[in-house]
């Protein structure tokens, strides 16, 4: 499988990244970076020095988006730490982002290969937004996109409504999910109840070598947050989930295939993703996405324990 991660690294894009890299059929042919979890010059540095650390150092990385379409940014640092992975310093390399931005990567290789590149989405959607403006052929061009964003039937983690990556940038969001992407949108829905847990956790401290090692310190940090969330020693494993669906999408144990909208203009409701969910949704309204709604978290976590050995 060829992939292409748009990411901002982030203790949970960290885990996703380690995922893929330790998979030998995954080919990343290339990692797009955008503000999030951190600002775009942090994130990049991050994704440069994380591939490295993953033994896949001739990944091309392109720094993206610096801030949404329309709003400010809004970043995370109370989540991941001021330098995006809980104050974890990976060595620094001599590797640079390439010239090219990450939407103008995107479309370089998904016009070079046609139907065979998949593409990873963790953060906010401002490069994809941007790389469909660059080639409205987008969705024809690329074989599948995973998006983790978006909160349907569960509450958003930024407002009562809204999901962070979503939240950030609601335009590209609305852009990409009605663009006709054969996509599959992993939302809070799912990502909030693939808990790693203490007996997970302890598991991974038992695990010796360097990469377990960086994911077990990352997530000291980001475990401490999410504690204060929800009430036990845990933490949502947002990202590396949806690197597992792209891998196997048959962790999906049940979905539903429905047209997803994002709220633009709400006093309150701004960033919501709103799917149809009518037996018969209005016919034409939109392209519909797949949204699970069900996944085998055990499975996934066990997947997750292996990728880090």
């Amino acid at each position: 499988m060829r992939v292409f991660i748009d990411c901002d690294p982030g203790i949970d894009d960290a885990l996703a990244l380690a995922y893929l890299a330790a998979e030998p059929g995954v080919e990343l042919v290339g990692v797009g970076t955008v503000y999030g979890n951190a600002a775009v010059e942090t994130t990049t540095d991050n994704a440069v020095r994380l591939l490295r650390l993953y033994e896949r150092p001739e990944v091309p990385v392109a720094a993206g988006a610096a801030r949404p379409l329309v709003q400010q940014p809004s970043l995370a640092a109370h989540v991941h730490g001021a330098n995006g992975l809980g104050g974890i310093e990976v060595p620094a390399v001599e590797t640079s982002p390439v010239s090219e931005s990450a939407a103008e990567l995107l479309v370089r290789l998904a016009r070079s290969a046609p139907g065979e590149i998949c593409v990873l989405a963790l953060g906010p959607l401002t490069n994809l937004a941007l790389a469909l403006a660059l080639e409205p052929r987008l969705p024809q061009l690329v074989d599948r996109v995973v998006v983790m964003g978006g909160a349907v039937r569960a509450p958003g983690n930024v407002t009562p409504w809204a999901e962070a990556n979503v939240n950030n940038d609601p335009e590209a969001a609305e852009a990409v999910l009605g663009a006709g992407f054969d996509l599959t949108l992993v939302a809070l829905d799912v990502t909030m109840r693939a808990l790693a847990t203490e007996p997970w956790l302890e598991e991974l401290a038992a695990l010796a070598g360097e990469r377990a090692g960086y994911a077990r310190r990352f997530l000291d940090y980001y475990v401490d947050w999410y504690t204060s969330v929800l009430g036990r020693r845990a933490c949502a494993m947002h990202d590396p989930l949806a690197a597992a669906v792209l891998l196997d999408p048959e962790l999906v144990t049940e979905s539903v295939t429905v047209p997803v909208r994002v709220e633009l203009s709400g006093t309150h409701t701004r960033g919501m993703t709103l799917a149809d969910l009518r037996p018969k949704p209005e016919a034409g309204s939109r392209e519909p996405v797949v949204l699970p709604t069900e996944v085998d978290v055990s499975e996934f976590l066990s997947r997750m324990l292996r990728a880090l050995r």
